[in-house]
């Protein structure tokens, strides 16, 4: 009798779990759901500029003129952090570009946001500025030093990308 109600019990588990299926496929299917919609969700950061352009000891830089098939995917901005001023993007390519601005110390502040690139030699004229390229293992960046301020490009994205992302940048302090 004790071997009966045992397999009684696994049994009841089976048909719970079969049935618990058969609702979890019923559902799924009855619920509309779109896989190809585009997963990421892009940020307005135009609140979030304005504020950082006030509150910043330097002038703020945020793209003018990209296309809408650059999507806006994360902003903030760190007044405690030396300042720090993030906007980061997808590329048409799907890549992930990102501008990071700060007034702390600029190889600190660049290896940690380019993911431990490394600076080069090289350097990269885009209009009438000039960057310095950084290599890394996992980012390559373009740098720019001014008064108050180191300017980050980096990214996933090929150096052309990069680079058109630091040529629509404007730099303005309100």
């Amino acid at each position: 009798m004790a071997g009966m109600k045992g397999k009684q019990t696994v049994r009841d588990m089976v048909l719970s779990m079969a049935a618990i299926g058969v609702v979890v496929a019923g559902v799924y299917t009855l619920v509309p759901h779109d896989d190809s919609a585009d997963p990421v969700k892009p940020v307005d950061y135009r609140v979030e500029l304005i504020t950082a352009r006030r509150a910043a000891p330097y002038p703020v830089a945020a793209p003018v003129g990209l296309p809408e098939t650059w999507k806006p995917t994360s902003v903030s901005y760190d007044r405690q952090e030396s300042d720090a001023w993030h906007l980061g993007f997808l590329d048409p390519d799907r890549e992930y570009i990102a501008v990071e601005q700060s007034s702390g110390p600029v190889e600190k502040f660049v290896h940690e946001v380019s993911q431990k690139a490394t600076k080069t030699e090289k350097t990269l004229r885009v209009g009438d500025e000039t960057w310095q390229r950084w290599e890394g293992p996992k980012y390559d960046a373009l740098v720019r030093e001014e008064k108050g301020a180191t300017t980050v490009v980096t990214g996933t994205a090929s150096q052309k990308r990069l680079a058109e992302m630091a040529g629509a940048l404007e730099a303005k302090k309100s």
